[in-house]
């Protein structure tokens, strides 16, 4: 785990000193009940992507963003992410290093989180790193009417959830009851927007990143429109010009 980007607390008790690791384990805490924590990065007029992908918001694999990244994958039981996401974003397999592994079997957690892939298609290479190289045998989150693409099923669990769409209620549900109840979901914005709606959101970890990207990318959330939901504002970092945000269900 690396300690070497100076985040500092800005709210609420301002540190003068960088926090830690362990001082950010703390201020992104596992729940005591059932969690579902979203994580997203965008730019300070509302981007969610720079030519296309997150990653150019992140300031690099050395900075806070990916250094918050790291910790929260760490904290979880399974990570949930959209199929388009985890071809958009050219996901590989999920893994920690030894450091985050110890963490996790000091508290009798296993080694690495699960990685939960939401699709309403099955369009997805079962041939892919993200699978073929995964520590844990991935689960694929679908409904009833999807058929799967020769191999899929060698690679992954599909858990069939809904008629002819996804269930995300009873997804989730599903996940919790095979013992994963801290979850953390990074997108994308149509996943987001639909668990938004669902009203399953418990938290929302999100980096404000100092560019203006201007007109053209989509926000952190897509989808039909909700009402509004209250959230609590809990903390807020700093590192440099980037701000560290997390809020919970109010």
């Amino acid at each position: 785990m690396t300690e070497n980007v100076a985040i500092r607390r800005l709210w609420p008790r301002p540190d003068a000193d960088p926090l830690d690791d362990a001082a950010l384990v703390e201020l992104y805490p596992r729940a005591a009940e059932p969690w579902l924590r979203m994580n997203f990065v965008a730019s300070i007029d509302g981007a969610v992507e720079l030519d296309g992908h997150s990653a150019g918001l992140s300031g690099g694999p050395d900075g806070p963003d990916k250094r918050v990244f790291g910790l929260l994958r760490m904290l979880c039981d399974a990570l949930v992410v959209g199929a388009g996401t985890l071809r958009d974003e050219g996901y590989r397999a999920l893994r920690l290093d030894e450091r985050r592994r110890a963490w996790r079997r000091e508290r009798g957690l296993p080694e690495y989180p699960r990685l939960v892939v939401v699709s309403r298609s099955l369009n997805l290479d079962p041939g892919s790193v993200v699978f073929a190289d995964a520590p844990v045998r991935p689960v694929v989150l679908t409904h009833a009417q999807a058929t799967p693409p020769p191999g899929l099923t060698a690679v992954a669990d599909l858990l069939r959830c809904g008629t002819d769409r996804v269930d995300l209620a009873a997804g989730l549900a599903a996940l919790r009851d095979r013992g994963h109840t801290q979850l953390l979901c990074e997108g994308g914005p149509h996943l987001f927007g639909s668990l938004t709606a669902a009203g399953l959101v418990d938290e929302l970890c999100l980096t404000v990143a100092p560019l203006l990207t201007g007109a053209g990318a989509g926000r952190i959330t897509a989808g039909p429109t909700t009402r509004p939901r209250a959230m609590r504002l809990r903390h807020v970092l700093v590192a440099g010009d980037t701000l560290l945000l997390r809020y919970t269900r109010a």
